[in-house]
């Protein structure tokens, strides 16, 4: 059985890439189709496992490394030049375009969802505002592009066989914009990376890229307004002279952290504050693998992974108010909270369930189409 693995760019690693490097240690010898490829070796090592990856003509254009997606009106037709023909199962890890490869009847193509394009559908209008693309002839170009992505998108919606959604909220998401179900597996966390710990400081922590639909922000203005409680902030990005806008004295930033360092703000916060409306958030069970309670919002992929008052405590809008809030009511509570139960909550979205589930889930399609495994 030939397999071919389908993902839109390796740049770095993130929650979508550590899918790929499950899909390359079920499938080690598999070929890699992107559309480009900019990882540094440690990161190849990790996903691919050093193998050749097979990159489209925009790996080469002027820029790429640094500009390549700008070609975002050249993404759709760059992925249909894919020939795949000579393989019996695709399987496309897709937040944008790797869903829309051209396969045949007698193959076998699962793609595995991290969302619909969010930048063409939810966040349009938040995606132009944010870009300075609301106006004018680079405005209007914009605009013109995400609807040729709609219009792409939803005219490829059946080219997979079948559809696994990293998330309840990313499968109702499919069903509106696709008229698809999805099986839902939820995405690999690397639990044994991360030690549990009863031990707790006396800080909150929120970790995230400053990118604006995060709303970092937001929890920095909340903590501002708390100045007895400590807030320490992991991340680095774009946004960061706004978060630091919001920050009072009680909120220190220490960068963008990684491996031990990581660990240990993990293990001995108080508690983890998070903002985001997150199609899954991964970083939400790395921190209930140190059996921290979390702070989440009751949207997105936390309403299904954070239970209110067993392991965090949930708010109900993206507001400074709502925040400040669920804090509250957490130090009123805290004691409540068994952080040992936490973590064994946590095990349940370890990198090892996520490839028994993957591998169960494709040797059935495969049994039901005859292909010899």
């Amino acid at each position: 059985m030939k397999v071919a693995i389908v993902h839109e760019w390796l740049t770095t690693y993130a929650g979508s890439e550590r899918c790929v490097e499950s899909f390359t240690n079920l499938y080690p010898d598999a070929d890699i189709f992107v559309l480009f490829s900019f990882l540094d070796e440690k990161d190849r090592q990790v996903i691919l496992k050093n193998k050749k990856t097979n990159t489209s003509f925009i790996q080469n254009l002027p820029f790429a490394r640094k500009f390549a997606r700008k070609y975002l009106p050249l993404f759709p037709f760059a992925v249909e030049q894919f020939d795949l023909s000579e393989y019996d199962l695709i399987i496309s890890s897709s937040h944008a375009v790797a869903k829309g490869v051209l396969t045949t009847s007698n193959q076998l193509h699962i793609c595995y969802s991290h969302t619909p394009i969010r930048y063409a559908w939810d966040l349009t209008h938040q995606y132009l505002k944010q870009a300075n693309l609301t106006k004018g002839l680079k405005g209007l170009f914009a605009k013109a592009t995400l609807h040729y992505i709609r219009m792409w998108d939803v005219s490829t919606a059946n080219r997979p066989d079948y559809y696994i959604a990293n998330s309840k909220y990313i499968a109702a998401r499919i069903k509106k914009i696709y008229d698809r179900e999805a099986t839902v597996i939820n995405p690999p966390v690397d639990i044994n990376k991360f030690d549990f710990s009863d031990d707790k400081g006396n800080y909150y922590l929120t970790a995230s890229r400053f990118v604006p639909y995060k709303r970092v922000d937001l929890i920095a203005e909340a903590f501002s307004m708390m100045p007895d409680k400590r807030l320490v902030i992991v991340g680095d990005g774009e946004d960061e002279n706004k978060v630091r806008s919001k920050a009072g004295s009680n909120v220190e930033f220490v960068g963008y952290q990684t491996g031990d360092k990581l660990k240990e703000y993990f293990k001995k916060a108080k508690a983890f504050v998070f903002a985001a409306e997150e199609d899954f958030g991964i970083t939400v069970i790395e921190a209930m693998a140190c059996g921290t309670p979390v702070i989440a919002l009751d949207k997105g992929g936390t309403a299904e992974t954070v239970i209110d008052g067993v392991n965090g405590i949930h708010f109900n809008d993206q507001t400074v108010l709502s925040i400040k809030e669920a804090v509250e009511r957490f130090e009123n509570t805290k004691n409540n909270f068994d952080h040992r139960s936490i973590a064994e909550y946590a095990k349940q979205y370890d990198r090892k369930v996520f490839e028994e589930k993957i591998k169960s889930f494709i040797d059935q399609k495969l049994q039901k189409r005859s292909i010899k495994i």
